[in-house]
């Protein structure tokens, strides 16, 4: 199937600026305040080929976010794999893009036909409709941090890597695992780069989703109602703070199936726990097959939230940014 079109920056001027030196300098701004060195390493951290960071507007997401791009080592990146979920659409399985390009306010970046044509010929993959691509941010988010930080490591736009768009749907673990192993030979290339787009706890009634921890006591957590308006032992926004760092500590462990048993029980709402189901599970065949100390697990280098709740009328979502060497 011939790549066609170009993909039009739909969240533009509204989930993040449109103009591109105001936007250049937003996110010039969030990469400046992250330290220069973190574990240790000067940034990026070499190896630091994969990331996850968060897919909200940049006012909310945009600071945390720069943690993960400051991180993430392109040095040899000759295209960038973007995962990230479907919220336009009912999705199962995994499923490609149709578009040749996706335009940022920076230029358009160009989608490797060459990659989507050998994915698409597994016969695994389901097409992304154009419109649910449109409207789509999982992935469109991603794309003028990615676009910054090309220009910030190569010197020609001839350097500039392609990018992959992989939508990630609602598979369970044993998917999971299947879409991992075929994609881990992709992770696996010193040629690529990876980039999973997901928030974590989206907390409040209108995300169906009221989950507290009595005491601090995650084993017991319940739903809140209207009568529990404002507990304080501990206040919401820390028990939200727990069940995600229990989410975050079960993606660092590098043991897929430890992060899907943990989903299960705290049906913690972390929009792209399948993209980043499938990269754990891709990490997890690498490291399978060639065991290293320091690789293939993620680090958590920053973890922040749009809010703080303390009433159960309250809301609010978490990001958070991590990477791992491969």
């Amino acid at each position: 199937m011939k790549l066609k079109g170009t993909r039009e920056a739909s969240h533009a001027d509204s989930w993040y600026d449109g103009d591109p030196d105001t936007l250049s300098s937003q996110l010039d701004t969030f990469l400046s305040r992250v330290p220069d060195t973190i574990d240790g390493s000067g940034l990026p951290i070499p190896g630091a080929k994969v990331v996850i960071a968060p897919h909200a507007g940049y006012s909310y997401s945009g600071p945390c976010a720069a943690w993960a791009y400051k991180c993430l080592d392109l040095s040899r990146a000759k295209r960038i794999f973007v995962l990230g979920p479907s919220h336009t659409y009912y999705l199962r399985g995994c499923a490609l893009t149709k578009f040749a390009k996706y335009e940022t306010p920076f230029g358009d970046l160009t989608v490797d036909e060459d990659v989507v044509q050998r994915l698409r010929d597994t016969g695994k993959f389901q097409d992304i409709p154009p419109q649910g691509d449109v409207d789509e941010h999982s992935l469109e988010m991603h794309l003028p941090y990615i676009y910054k930080r090309i220009t910030q490591t190569f010197a020609s736009e001839a350097e500039y890597p392609t990018i992959v768009p992989i939508l990630v749907g609602d598979n369970n673990g044993a998917e999971e695992k299947e879409f991992g192993k075929l994609l881990a030979p992709y992770l696996k290339d010193p040629d690529n780069a990876w980039v999973v787009s997901s928030d974590f706890c989206h907390w409040g009634s209108r995300f169906s989703y009221t989950a507290y921890a009595p005491e601090g006591n995650v084993d017991q957590l319940q739903s809140l109602n209207r009568r529990a308006l404002k507990p304080t032992n501990p206040p919401i926004h820390e028990s939200i703070k727990l069940v995600d760092h229990l989410s975050m500590d079960a993606v660092a462990s590098g043991n897929h199936d430890k992060f899907v048993d943990h989903l299960r029980h705290t049906k913690n709402t972390v929009c792209g726990r399948h993209p980043i189901g499938v990269t754990m599970a891709a990490l997890e065949e690498m490291a399978r097959e060639n065991p290293e100390p320091g690789k293939y697990r993620f680090k958590f280098v920053q973890y922040q939230r749009s809010s703080l709740v303390e009433d159960v009328y309250d809301s609010s979502v978490s990001y958070a940014s991590a990477y791992a060497i491969v």
